[in-house]
């Protein structure tokens, strides 16, 4: 049986019938929030960690083409890997370009369950 855990929820919120901060208990909604941190944050917009992030929503104003999409899913892979490394293997990341948005599938294995999860994201451009 896997322990629980107690995380701050992203994105920050408080709870309002308990008037503190609103905590993520399933260790799989953690990482998706993990994830979503990572690739939606840009380089340069945390202070104290210049370089962290992947800047998923740069994309928006990038040209809508074959090669945003390869730009993009080197980026997140790098990303993935440098920030969450110890916390899942991408196992396949596949970006397409579709009419005005970018669709990002993510295959990734959480290292501590050996399990593997899927998360998809659209991007519009």
């Amino acid at each position: 049986m896997n322990p629980p855990i107690t995380a701050i929820r992203f994105p920050f919120a408080v709870d309002g019938g308990l008037g503190a901060l609103a905590e993520e208990n399933s260790y799989d909604a953690h990482v998706v929030q993990l994830i979503k941190q990572v690739l939606f944050t840009g380089p340069g917009e945390r202070i104290n960690r210049p370089d962290f992030g992947c800047g998923l929503r740069r994309m928006v104003f990038a040209p809508n083409s074959d090669a945003t999409a390869n730009l993009t899913r080197v980026a997140i892979v790098q990303a993935l890997e440098k920030w969450l490394g110890s916390v899942l293997k991408a196992e396949e990341v596949t970006v397409q370009v579709v009419d005005e948005r970018l669709e990002v599938k993510l295959v990734y294995i959480l290292k501590a369950r050996q399990e593997r999860r899927y998360l998809n994201l659209e991007i519009e451009l």
